[in-house]
């Protein structure tokens, strides 16, 4: 064999062939989804008027794969304004469709459109006279026709080779459930306070709900000392109060400035003597500061924006009320 030969006609390797599979995958999904652009009509905007006016809550049904899909559109709008929730098809004909009232609105999803569990249920929801917004691949199916709203979710293929697995179908059916959450979002003028107030457990809720007055040092744990200190003063109270800065006041508790480690470093630079040194002389005049009532993340803001690792809290009248830094907001978890 002669050296470096090429196996001419040899079989891809079974890596390269799974790679090629799966950027087929991806290829066919995100083109189901691109091809819901365009699709979108006025029968969207039907369905999120509906929504807008329900008076009670939406429901959000299907089975299988579909159901699955159905669980987390009603997770996303119920974390984003709209009152939601899960019914399970089979259950729904066994006692829970005893959930559903006249102001609710149910969703089904199902890409045929003819998912028995849910057909089966539409004469006692039409009776109860719930609104009904199907959600299908089929506009001619049983779903789609006895609905007040149909929203086309259909595909060109699915991602499975074998055409048999919902792959393309279920994506699809969860963008277009995402983008209905996110208009009522909008519609409904949900901000970021109330998306922390659905989601208080989290990070994200503790980013959003923590302000700067629940972590700032104050009263007798806040480092300061008045404008007649000596230098020897104002290093006690930084090792006393381990922030490594001391905020620097009048009388009135008015401040006037900041001595940080910085400061102290650049002081020694200056071989000058810490017991006849005013603390006046060596302090940072007009420090960054932010407002107690500011959220916490606010304050990682200007940390960041500035390279500073601590702040001083003040009121409208610049009196101090508190420091922090950025351990507190660590420990606080907003960063």
């Amino acid at each position: 064999m002669i050296p470096n030969e090429t196996h001419q006609g040899k079989d891809p390797h079974p890596t390269d062939l799974a790679l090629d599979l799966a950027r087929k995958v991806l290829k066919i999904e995100a083109e189901a989804v691109m091809a819901l652009i365009d699709r979108l009509d006025q029968q969207f905007i039907k369905a999120l008027e509906i929504i807008l006016h329900c008076q009670g809550r939406v429901v959000v049904s299907g089975m299988g794969k579909s159901g699955h899909i159905a669980r987390k559109i009603a997770a996303t709008m119920a974390s984003t304004g709209t009152p939601a929730f899960f019914m399970h098809p089979a259950e729904a004909s066994h006692g829970d469709l005893g959930m559903i009232t006249s102001n609710d609105v149910l969703i089904t999803l199902s890409n045929s459109g003819e998912s028995a569990e849910l057909v089966s249920i539409l004469p006692m929801v039409k009776r109860k006279g719930a609104k009904l917004i199907s959600m299908t691949g089929n506009a001619n199916s049983t779903l789609a026709r006895e609905a007040d709203v149909h929203l086309d979710a259909s595909v060109k293929e699915e991602a499975c080779p074998l055409g048999l697995a919902p792959t393309a179908s279920t994506t699809a059916s969860l963008a277009l459930g995402d983008a209905l959450a996110i208009a009522l979002l909008d519609a409904r003028g949900f901000g970021a306070d109330d998306f922390a107030r659905s989601h208080p457990g989290g990070a994200l809720g503790r980013r959003l709900l923590v302000h700067v007055k629940d972590i700032m040092h104050a009263g007798a744990a806040l480092p300061k000392v008045t404008q007649t200190a000596l230098l020897s003063e104002a290093l006690l109270e930084m090792s006393r109060k381990g922030m490594g800065m001391t905020a620097v006041v009048d009388e009135k508790d008015k401040l006037l400035g900041l001595f940080t480690d910085g400061d102290l470093r650049r002081t020694l630079d200056k071989n000058l003597d810490i017991h006849t040194t005013l603390i006046t002389q060596v302090m940072t005049q007009s420090p960054r500061t932010i407002d107690a009532n500011k959220l916490a993340a606010e304050a990682v803001q200007v940390m960041e924006q500035y390279k500073i690792n601590g702040l001083l809290v003040t009121n409208e009248n610049q009196q101090l009320l508190g420091a922090l830094n950025m351990h507190d907001l660590l420990r606080a978890g907003v960063v």
